[in-house]
């Protein structure tokens, strides 16, 4: 299976060989760690070996000074045979982003430089709608209190970056090594799909956030460039559900192929010349080249703004924005579909709990209500009809 391009543009990247050798390897467990659920620590431990936590870091850091469009290819790699791991991964590489938009050099570059040279892996601990989490104020910083949830890759993590409310509502965002006195991350993610994410709970009990970890200058949503941090977010999401759709279409493609029979009634010979068949068949490659097509353009429009830099300004944001929006329609319909639709191609014989193909539609379902894709169409209409552009938020 190819799992992803070996080329940028007309450059081969050098890390393609070890992303495939990450993508293979995650490609022989996938079954049967879906159904395990719980910490994949082995597949972490393999992303830690491979270089590959420091894709977006700059290679004046340490890192290996991939683009973003380089960066998401190699998670919608991962996502086509494994979601969970993808997601943990993109994360990461989210997460750094989250220091560099929210706070000055001085602050990040030593933070990308320990990563690089310690191999740290980033979690999450960062949930703007969750407000059981609170801020106290003391000398020299915050004490940080509360039950966080949806903390996606907080296991088995080097830092986390987490989020808490002060006394006057405002939002505080620090970054804290994981295994600080006060921090428990538990094990209790037992959901449908994404079961290897461990977007558990982490408990905060008078942890100490101090105050040159906090991210203030120029802190979280304060400028274009820093607005650029949830539209990095939905392209993450979208790329993996895109992968999550290619990945569901090439085993029902194997699956089909192979075990395949013709209805009693069809007049063709073998399962893949039906004239139903490839019908559902082209509908489902013709959704997914649609959403990638969207994504390529939504990733590259996202690269040219983050050079931008501290010049970016509204407008130029919110076209971003209007382009990450449509890819993520798109690619939320597109796999959703084809997960979904993709046993009527496949046959009874395709719902058979050791091949686990639901896991595709499990994992998508669960991923695509991290918010709802109405308020994404509804944002597209503002623009179409009233030239409006989408207001930033941590959601859009």
């Amino acid at each position: 299976m190819k799992h992803f391009s070996a080329e940028a543009g007309d450059e081969v990247v050098p890390w393609h060989a070890s992303a495939q050798r990450v993508a293979q390897a995650l490609a022989q467990t996938a079954v049967e760690r879906d159904e395990r659920g719980g910490t994949p620590k082995a597949e972490r431990d393999a992303l830690r070996e491979s270089g590959l936590l420091m894709l977006s870091v700059p290679a004046e850091l340490g890192g290996l000074g991939a683009s973003w469009r380089q960066t998401l290819d190699v998670v919608r790699g991962f996502a086509r045979v494994d979601s969970s791991v993808a997601h943990l991964f993109a994360f990461h590489h989210l997460l750094l982003a989250t220091t560099q938009l929210f706070a000055r050099p001085v602050q990040w570059q030593p933070w990308f430089e320990q990563t690089a040279r310690r191999r740290w892996f980033w979690g999450n601990a960062l949930n703007p709608l969750d407000k059981s989490t609170r801020a106290e104020a003391v000398d020299g910083g915050y004490v940080f209190s509360g039950r966080k949830s949806f903390c996606s890759g907080a296991s088995d993590s080097d830092m986390l970056v987490a989020s808490a409310l002060d006394a006057n509502d405002r939002l505080l965002i620090g970054v804290v090594p994981t295994r600080r006195a006060g921090i428990t991350v538990l094990g209790d993610w037992n959901n449908i799909g994404q079961r290897q994410t461990d977007s558990g709970s982490v408990l905060f009990d008078g942890v100490r956030v101090g105050a040159n970890e906090l991210l203030l200058d120029p802190g979280p949503l304060s400028t274009p460039f820093a607005c650029l941090r949830p539209l990095l977010a939905q392209l993450i999401l979208a790329n993996i559900y895109l992968g999550l759709g290619e990945g569901a279409l090439e085993e029902t493609k194997a699956f089909t192929l192979q075990q395949g029979r013709p209805w009693l009634f069809s007049t063709a010979s073998a399962a893949n010349e039906d004239p139903y068949v490839l019908t559902h068949y082209g509908d489902f490659w013709l959704a997914l080249q649609g959403a990638r097509l969207l994504l390529d353009q939504a990733a590259a429009a996202f690269d040219q703004a983050w050079l931008r830099g501290t010049s970016l300004d509204e407008q130029e944001r919110g076209e971003v924005a209007i382009a990450v929006a449509a890819a993520k329609v798109a690619s939320t319909r597109a796999s959703l579909e084809v997960a979904h639709r993709m046993f009527e191609v496949a046959g009874a014989r395709a719902t058979h709990g050791g091949l686990r193909l639901d896991r595709h539609w499990r994992n998508l379902r669960v991923h695509t209500l991290h918010d709802p894709v109405d308020y994404k169409v509804r944002e597209l209409g503002h623009w179409a009809l009233n030239a409006r552009l989408p207001q930033p938020s941590f959601y859009s």
